[in-house]
């Protein structure tokens, strides 16, 4: 298993360790002991996953009350991912990365709790799965708009497919700061 390091340092890149012959390949999508000592050592206590057609794009998304910590995969299908750092009084903040991940590359992006999660597909359709840190709770749903010009996130996609709630995020700079994450917090 390789760690590959993004411009956001609490932000990392995993390519597991993919064994392949002719019947096909095997890997290990998750193993504690190990992830830990590479520095993802959260406890995973929930997996989800989504199906999505080309042009669709989830997010920003983030919680405050039970942030969750993020292992992102594409289990099928090509999407660019990205994540945001959205923590006040981070030397980051309102930087993000983007990484290809896909079903051929088996990569999986971490994304710590309180930075901001979303991403583009790119290919027909996606499964995406990911664990998270805590439990999905509704009430602790927000949001950044996915085109923030602030932000100005390279995406892959002019326009895109989005839910509702989605296409009415603010731009992080109208985000009052009590409905953002706080650095010394994590």
């Amino acid at each position: 298993m390789k760690i590959i390091a993004t411009d956001l340092p609490e932000v990392v890149l995993i390519e597991p360790q993919v064994f392949m012959d002719q019947r096909g390949y095997f890997f290990e999508t998750y193993q504690y002991q190990r992830y830990s000592d590479l520095g993802v050592g959260l406890e995973f206590v929930q997996d989800n996953l989504s199906y999505s057609h080309k042009g669709v794009i989830r997010g920003l998304h983030y919680q405050l009350q039970k942030p969750q910590g993020k292992l992102v995969m594409a289990l099928q299908g090509e999407i660019v991912d990205v994540v945001v750092d959205i923590r006040q009084g981070s030397p980051y903040f309102g930087k993000w990365v983007k990484h290809l991940l896909s079903s051929d590359n088996h990569h999986q992006l971490y994304v710590p709790p309180g930075f901001a999660h979303g991403f583009a597909v790119l290919s027909d359709t996606a499964i995406v799965q990911y664990k998270v840190s805590d439990y999905y709770n509704p009430g602790d749903e927000y949001g950044i708009i996915w085109n923030d010009p602030d932000l100005a996130i390279d995406w892959p996609v002019s326009t895109g497919l989005l839910s509702d709630k989605d296409q009415k995020f603010p731009n992080l700079k109208n985000v009052p700061p009590d409905q953002l994450p706080k650095k010394s917090n994590f």
